[in-house]
């Protein structure tokens, strides 16, 4: 089960990342100054919305490319991924952190990355890490 080590040592290997806190003063990361995971405990209003499916583990949130993306992660694996009425209309997701793969979990927060690096780093980050199977 990964933790929020794991976390940081995944979000601060891509290039440009810092760690500082969040709006809440809780651990985030950013790129160039724009947020792409952040831990994310549930609030009050979120528990109320959610009622009995409310997790009770730590929550990563998990900035998105797009609406899209956001709705395929939530149909693809509801038991990892999540989301409230405060992030409708918003490209992020809820990650339940216990719930989650190693791999996966680095997936979820390289393409965070990918979705707010500047176009340019990230092509760049994308041109070093070579071709890939797919």
């Amino acid at each position: 089960m990964p933790g929020w080590e794991d976390v940081r040592r995944i979000a601060l290997a891509l290039p440009e990342t810092t760690e500082s806190p969040s709006y809440d003063g809780l651990p985030a990361w950013r790129v160039r100054d724009k947020m792409f995971v952040w831990e994310r405990p549930l609030r009050r209003t979120d528990l109320d919305a959610l009622g009995d499916a409310a997790p009770d583990g730590p929550i990563l949130g998990v900035r998105v490319i797009d609406l899209g993306v956001k709705e395929a992660l939530l149909a693809d694996d509801p038991s990892v991924y999540l989301t409230t009425p405060h992030l409708d209309g918003y490209p992020a997701v809820l990650v339940q952190l216990d719930r989650i793969s190693r791999a996966e979990l680095t997936e979820v927060i390289t393409e965070a990355w990918y979705a707010r690096a500047p176009k340019r780093l990230a092509a760049a980050h994308r041109a070093d890490q070579g071709p890939t199977d797919g």
